[in-house]
């Protein structure tokens, strides 16, 4: 099976590993989750990944899309890597 990875954004700052986890039950197997926090200060900064099989995945991804979450609507999408984003700031040449 292909895994796929989201990008869940607009989470609540207080939210939980395991919150976040119990939200996306429906689409199990989960094979990864990571909520993001500030690398200086430890606090959350309101995203995070989850990764679940293929077709679950895209299920979710429509699923879940401006889901009411603590107060907040949830922002779905594919993960794209670093590498897939392009740049389109400054630079010479």
């Amino acid at each position: 099976m292909h895994v796929q990875k989201l990008y869940i954004g607009n989470l609540p700052y207080r939210a939980t590993e395991e919150e976040v986890r119990e939200l996306f039950t429906n689409y199990e197997p989960i094979h990864a989750l990571t909520l993001i926090s500030d690398r200086e200060t430890g606090r959350p900064r309101g995203y995070g990944f989850i990764e679940l099989e293929e077709p679950m995945a895209v299920t979710a991804m429509y699923a879940m899309e401006n889901k009411m979450f603590g107060g907040r609507n949830l922002k779905i999408s594919r993960a794209i890597r670093r590498s897939e984003k392009q740049c389109f700031y400054g630079g010479g040449g």
